[in-house]
């Protein structure tokens, strides 16, 4: 059953149509991504499904009596007051009246002071049975872990998409629009926020750049692309198999037209002969293939992202010996040691407000430490990528960001135009002149890169480079992090690039400890569920006892044996079942059916199968070791 859908939408900003005759469909219990380009017009499409945005052309059906929630990238304007306040208005009719029951509550005095008012708004919202939406504000609070008092005003842009977040999610509406839902969460909050979702039995159409995240929740993917929507069923990775054919088609299609179009001007330009009457057909064919190629909207360039390392830096790039450091007790980090070695490549993991940027500051020598000692090695060249963007001044043009107001750059010891630079990074020349603040977030994260990569470096930091980046400039990031010669320091909450990208993690545990593992997040969530295996566990146990020293491991039991020969099998079942419920998720006829209780269910079963897997994975491995 359709719960929001367009008809025949069009809209532009001037130029070619954001959305060229737009049809589309949100039924229920399904878990829709739209995806595109940064500029595609995916957040404008969002604007006019939630109604918050008249089309040029076209109608928006929503069902009959259907809430429609969504969460935005900017900060409405006007919206202000106490944290809970804010977060209470997405409930439609009881928000004020939860929010005055919070307040009653929070003043009541030992004397009795309050207690009058705090007893009738209670009865009031015992009549309107609003117990539950309480309950729901509060644990939608602690989970996004944000404080229940507090001006929303005085907040960070970071913390007030939460608060938005949070607001969107309480209203627990039939259909949930949302542009970037784990920009500026944690991991554990992304997984929370996985979790609330697939439970949910309403409609849900997302726009995010995570494809942990993507994978996980997906059931049909929409692409945003030169104004026309595509729909595919299935997954993301379905997705991409079917896109890469369709993109290949295309190229060929239009490799053909132009070819005819090239033989046919040939042939116009032979001379009077090929004008005479009985050709005149084709002239007028030809008239219209030169329209067609007009009127033809290519695919935009792809960013290229190169940058120029800069001379080899010595072996030992950072060493931090028992630094400790906070403001106040307990201290923020404790006790921490490590050796960075030219060519590492280490991903940060942690809470928010945990210290990780704040790590980064002291591997930086940006902070003092106040007890310890951090020592940096030669001839390094430090760029550092903002999760702030302060480097960009929103006034200035997109050019003068890059090139202080010249009109070259130097990039590998060559210069170039600013404006031909600027175009590698998939900035147009008439962009290239527009101020900073005209730009989407992603597009002014492509800009600090295309602003960072202007200098050569060989130590890379990054603190969170991948909110807002589309998925194209986010794969071909990755492999130039892969390909980077230098050192790297990662700041990340997108599981999938930690995995791709770094060799290993330091993660803030608790207490400030920061504990090291080899590889990326899926790595540490193996080493995490065997903590005797970790390096950060080994050197608590000592050194490790060399080959041929006389100390043998323990041989398997018989039990232990029964188990490994056991795990092959029982890994073939459960993907077995992985592989059959993907399939499910994968065909039409589920969404027709429109069952949300038997697509969530699907989803929670494929969740348990992949913790199954993770851990016989886990056990075969550690068996294995063992003679």
């Amino acid at each position: 059953m359709a719960l929001l859908a367009l008809h025949d939408t069009t809209h532009a900003f001037g130029g070619a149509p954001l959305l060229d005759r737009v049809t589309l469909q949100v039924d229920a219990g399904e878990r829709v991504a739209l995806l595109g380009r940064n500029g595609a017009g995916k957040s404008t499409l969002l604007r006019i499904l939630g109604g918050d945005l008249k089309s040029d052309r076209g109608d928006r059906v929503a069902s009959s009596g259907c809430r429609v929630s969504r969460l935005t990238q900017e900060v409405p304007a006007g919206l202000e007051g106490d944290l809970f306040d804010v977060v209470a208005g997405g409930i439609a009719k009881l928000g004020s009246l939860i929010a005055d029951y919070h307040h009653a509550s929070m003043h009541l005095g030992a004397d009795g002071t309050g207690l009058a008012e705090f007893q009738a708004i209670q009865g009031r919202l015992e009549a309107a049975g609003g117990w539950t939406l309480h309950q729901r504000v509060e644990t939608t609070l602690s989970r996004l872990d944000l404080p229940q008092e507090g001006d929303f005003a005085t907040l960070s842009g970071g913390m007030k998409r939460r608060v938005l977040l949070a607001r969107a999610l309480v209203a627990d509406p039939d259909i949930l629009l949302l542009d970037e839902p784990t920009n500026h969460l944690d991991i554990p909050a992304i997984e929370w926020l996985e979790e609330l979702l697939i439970a949910r039995r309403g409609g849900l159409l997302f726009i995010t750049h995570d494809r942990g995240f993507l994978r996980r929740l997906a059931t049909r993917i929409l692409e945003l692309d030169r104004g026309r929507v595509a729909s595919y069923p299935g997954d993301y990775d379905r997705y991409l198999e079917r896109r890469e054919e369709e993109t290949d088609a295309e190229r060929k299609q239009v490799a053909r037209q132009d070819r005819k179009l090239a033989g046919e001007e040939v042939w116009i330009r032979q001379g009077v002969k090929a004008r005479r009457t009985r050709d005149e057909g084709r002239v007028r064919a030809l008239e219209r293939l030169r329209e067609e190629v007009r009127q033809r909207r290519t695919l935009a360039g792809r960013a290229d992202l190169r940058f120029d390392p800069a001379a080899i830096s010595g072996k030992l790039v950072i060493e931090a010996e028992d630094v400790t450091f906070g403001w106040g007790e307990p201290p923020l980090l404790r006790g921490f040691s490590t050796i960075v070695c030219r060519g590492d490549k280490i991903g940060i993991l942690g809470p928010n407000g945990s210290g990780k940027t704040t790590l980064l500051r002291l591997l930086l020598g940006d902070l003092e430490p106040q007890t310890g000692a951090v020592r940096h090695g030669t001839k390094l060249e430090v760029a550092y990528f903002d999760q702030q963007r302060e480097q960009l001044d929103p006034d200035k043009s997109v050019a003068d960001n890059v090139a202080d107001g010249n009109d070259r750059v130097v990039v590998g010891g060559e210069g170039r135009h600013v404006i031909a630079y600027l175009e590698s990074f998939a900035f147009p020349p008439a962009q290239s002149r527009s101020p900073v603040s005209s730009l989407s977030g992603g597009e002014r994260n492509r800009l600090l890169l295309a602003r960072l990569f202007t200098r050569p470096f060989n130590v890379l930091v990054m603190d969170e480079p991948t909110n807002d980046l589309d998925l194209e400039t986010l794969d071909l990031l990755e492999d130039r992090l892969v390909e980077f010669p230098g050192t790297l320091l990662l700041v990340s909450h997108d599981r999938d690039f930690l995995d791709q990208v770094v060799t290993s993690t330091l993660v803030i545990e608790e207490g400030g400890r920061v504990g090291a593992y080899a590889g990326g997040y899926s790595d540490w969530l193996i080493q995490r569920a065997h903590p005797k295996n970790t390096p950060a566990a080994q050197a608590r146990r000592g050194p490790t006892v060399p080959a041929g020293s006389g100390a043998k491991p323990r041989k398997l039991s018989f039990r232990e044996r029964q188990d490994l020969d056991a795990l092959p099998a029982k890994i073939e079942a459960v993907e077995r079942e992985q592989r059959e419920l993907h399939d499910r998720l994968a065909n039409p006829k589920t969404y027709r059916r429109g069952v949300g209780t038997e697509i969530a269910s699907t989803q929670r079963r494929l969740s348990e199968l992949e913790a199954e897997l993770r851990q016989a994975y886990s056990r075969w491995a550690e068996l294995e070791e063992r003679p």
